[in-house]
């Protein structure tokens, strides 16, 4: 083997590594970006429902004070 092809499989081997770096860290970053998702997607639920229950409420206490006339 030549000395320019040790020289250019030791700098591919160099690459490869880094690029496998990078791509873990990107693996990480997506699975914390999922993880804040989902939290985020249950906070909006728990928001939808306590909405809910407020607009619920409001309208009974709309219907009691139209009895109430």
């Amino acid at each position: 083997m030549s000395d320019v092809v040790a020289a250019l499989l030791l700098a591919l081997a160099a690459e490869n590594a880094e690029l496998r770096e990078q791509l873990a860290s990107a693996q990480d970053m997506l699975v914390e970006t999922a993880i804040d998702a989902g939290n985020m997607h249950v906070l909006v639920e728990a928001m939808r429902t306590e909405r809910d229950t407020w607009r619920e409420e409001a309208k009974l206490v709309r219907a009691a004070l139209q009895l109430a006339e």
